[in-house]
């Protein structure tokens, strides 16, 4: 339908609106409703950054991810100390076979096994057998002792920190049978045999 003047109805709605105050906006060659500017700057504010509620969330989830995760991590942890507590006894038990193939009897303490102090020549008092830090008795977050028996020698290996290096203690002779025991207690002969 058309008005007097040769404008439709929806022509005169359209002048209506070009009426509003309208601004030349710098960076393109039309102009651009006042209203039109507030709300493009709402929405650049609005995506400039993240919101207080996004970021708590965001940090909500992380942190049940780690409360997830950290206990896990920690028993990983323990269990290689506890394997590698296994291992280092192994170690001993080769070192023990060599130093009484050298000198006819057993070591009876760690320091005989370890290396010599300032750089000597080996022999009885230290073999050179076992590391230095196994030679002071504490690796891999277990502490280790050797003692002489009347029969050779046995090696005790105890957590340094119970249920935070590790949940078990070992106990093993020269028959190179392991012994453990699931507590702070620490295994002995008669403790249940390991299975490897």
């Amino acid at each position: 339908m058309m008005a007097a003047g040769g404008r439709t109805r929806f022509g005169k709605q359209l002048a209506k609106l070009s009426v509003m105050p309208t601004i030349f906006h710098p960076h393109s060659s039309y102009h651009v409703n006042r209203m039109d500017l507030v709300l493009l700057r709402r929405r650049r504010s609005a995506e400039s950054g993240f919101s207080l509620i996004e970021l708590l969330i965001v940090i909500a989830i992380i942190l049940i991810i780690l409360a997830i995760a950290l206990p896990k991590f920690n028993q990983a942890r323990m269990n290689a100390q506890e394997t590698a507590a296994i291992r280092q006894i192994d170690t001993i038990h080769q070192a023990e076979v060599q130093y009484y193939s050298q000198f006819g009897r057993y070591a009876t303490t760690l320091a005989e096994l370890g290396p010599p102090a300032g750089g000597g020549a080996a022999g009885p008092a230290a073999a050179d057998l076992i590391s230095d830090t196994l030679a002071k008795g504490e690796n891999t977050g277990y502490v280790f002792s050797l003692k002489s028996t009347p029969t050779g020698y046995s090696v005790e290996a105890v957590p340094k920190a119970y249920n935070n290096s590790g949940r078990r203690t070992f106990y093993s002779d020269q028959t190179l049978v392991m012994h453990q025991n699931w507590g702070q207690e620490p295994a002995t002969a008669q403790s249940p045999e390991l299975k490897q």
